[in-house]
This record gives structure tokens, sequence and C-alpha cells, in this order.
């Protein structure tokens, strides 16, 4: 998975180079996603969340005739994605920025963008980055490192209502209050084991069959220090914007809260955000910009997941852009 706005211009995990690795890493539903762009015309994809460049250097590889403007705001993993896609030369070019700035570093007509929201094996993997529930580290979970508050930092000063909020609008609909709480009583958490070792006291067994009890106090962390819930939406409708005729939109989500955003932006995007009845012929003078590539969202092969279990959760969802002759 690549990260979500972002990880490795150094450093190690467990010994490992990261830059070294960083070749090796193997994207989530890559053939889908090159399947999906075979047919875009000829031009610019923004790969807006381009991560160790796995999915670009695909994407590259199956077509000559374009050229890939990869953004991230972790700059460590643009490192890597710079090593890896350096072969490409002209054809590839890496900007340091969020997603949500993507009007600001490409220019219309795009032929596609892709959206891959999850987190890089990388970022997850390096303990100081403090993402993975899984490995101790600070507790930090900023994409930039150079810029803004750290998880621990937030977790000092949110307020007890705020987070229960923040947990409700990740999947911890029935804990929330509970686990906002304990969380608020424990503080100072500095260290990733501490904040899980609150959510294991907190979450009965049978809450813990959706996987790790802590994942989505992770998620939900991570969203609000990067603030991926106020960026998504409005990158989204920007990249729409920006797709010439035929180009193509693709976007992987990794939780529900993602997932539903996607859906509801390309959602309005096809149907121009008509409010009248499905059975009736619109009468609100909503015009679409295009259409979905399919119903629903797609999900990786039995075979991916067996291979790769973080790809489970993931699910991929692509538009079209369609425009009308004048």
């Amino acid at each position: 998975m690549t990260g979500s706005g972002g990880g490795r211009r150094g450093g190690s995990a467990g010994g490992r180079s990261l830059r070294s690795e960083g070749t090796t890493h193997v994207p989530v539903m890559v053939s889908e996603v090159v399947e999906i762009f075979a047919g875009i015309p000829a031009g610019v994809v923004v790969d807006a969340t381009v991560g160790t460049g796995g999915h670009s250097e695909a994407i590259l590889d199956a077509d000559p005739d374009v050229t890939v403007v990869g953004l991230d705001r972790d700059g460590e993993v643009l490192a890597i994605a710079a090593g890896r896609l350096g072969r490409f030369g002209r054809r590839a070019r890496l900007v340091h920025s969020r997603f949500s700035s993507i009007a600001e570093v490409a220019s219309p007509p795009l032929s596609g963008v892709l959206f891959d929201l999850g987190m890089s094996s990388f970022q997850l993997d390096e303990t100081e980055r403090g993402f993975s529930y899984l490995h101790d580290g600070p507790l930090d979970m900023r994409m930039d490192r150079s810029a803004g508050v750290t998880a621990a930092e937030l977790l000092d000063m949110i307020d007890v209502g705020t987070l229960a909020v923040l947990l409700r609008d990740h999947g911890e609909a029935r804990h929330a209050a509970r686990l906002a709480d304990a969380i608020v009583r424990a503080r100072p958490i500095e260290r990733a084991q501490d904040l899980v070792s609150v959510v294991e006291s907190v979450l009965p067994p049978a809450g813990r069959r959706r996987g790790h009890p802590a994942k989505r106090v992770f998620q939900a962390l991570r969203s609000a220090v990067n603030g991926e819930s106020e960026e998504l939406p409005a990158a989204i409708g920007a990249a729409v914007d920006l797709l010439g005729n035929g180009g193509r939109l693709v976007a992987i989500s990794y939780h529900s809260g993602e997932d539903a955003v996607v859906k509801s932006g390309l959602t309005r995007a096809a149907t121009g955000g008509c409010t009248c009845p499905p059975q009736l012929p619109c009468g609100c003078g909503a015009a679409s910009l295009g259409r979905l590539l399919f119903k629903g969202a797609k999900r990786p092969s039995p075979e991916e997941i067996a291979s790769n279990r973080r790809s489970e959760s993931a699910r991929l969802r692509a538009f079209e852009r369609v425009m009308k002759a004048a």
C-alpha cells in the first residue's frame, strides 16, 4: 500500500535499509489499476499518493504514451520512489505535496488520477513513525515529520467528547465513549504499545473479531493528525474536474469512512448531484460529468489477500470522465 498523502529518505526498520527495499515493495491491486488505465488517452497520470512508486512503475511500464506526476507529503518515501522511477527519466516527476493540492501541481486535461489511501509497508514497519499497533515506538503518525502535531500531542489536548466522535466516525460506534474516556484518563500516552494496552483493556473479547482491537483507533488518530478527512472530499472533486474526456480516476481505500467519501464523491460526479427520484427523468438540471466504470467496489483477489494480508481491507472504485459535445 502507498501512503495516504505518503515514507523513507533514510533510516531503518529492524536493521533493514528501507531505501534498498523500496524497489521490492508490491502495491495493492496493481493489476486492476493497470487494467483500468489501459483505456485512457495518451497524456499525464497523477499518482496523488505515490508512496514508494509501485503503482506508478506499473503504469509507466504498461503504457509508453503516459507520463506520471507523483505526489506525496512524506518526503522520506519520495526518496524511495525517486530511485524506483529514475529509469523512466522525464516520464516520471515527483512533487512533495499533499494530494489536496493536486490542482496546484497538475494542469488539465489529465489522462488519469490514482489515489491509494493506505499506508506504505515501510511507514508501518519503521517503529519511530508510530503508525503501527503491532510495533512499539513513539506516537508520531505525521506523514510529513517537518510540520504539525504528533499523535501523542493530539491525545494530550483533545477533549473526551471530540475523541469519542473521532473514534465513532472510524468504526468504533459501540465502544467510542468508553475508549475515549479510558484514553483520556491514561494520559499522557506517548508510545504505540501504551495506547494498544489501553484499547485492549476496554474492548471485550467479542469486540475483537473484526481484527486487531486497536486497528480503528490507530486509523482514526492517523486521519486526525494528517487532516485526511478534511482533504479527501476536496481532492476527489478537484481530480474529477482535472480529467479530460476519457480520463479515469481510480481510488483504493482501506476503511469504511474513506470508502464512503470516495463513493459519495464519484457518485456525485456521475449523477451531477441529481436529487430526483431514481424512477423519474431528471428535472433538477443536474449535469453528469461521467460514469462509474462498475457498480460498487472491487476487492483484492483471494490470491492477493493470501500473499499480502495488508490488502484484505482494500476497496477499489473507478470513474471515467465523459464530456458531451458542445
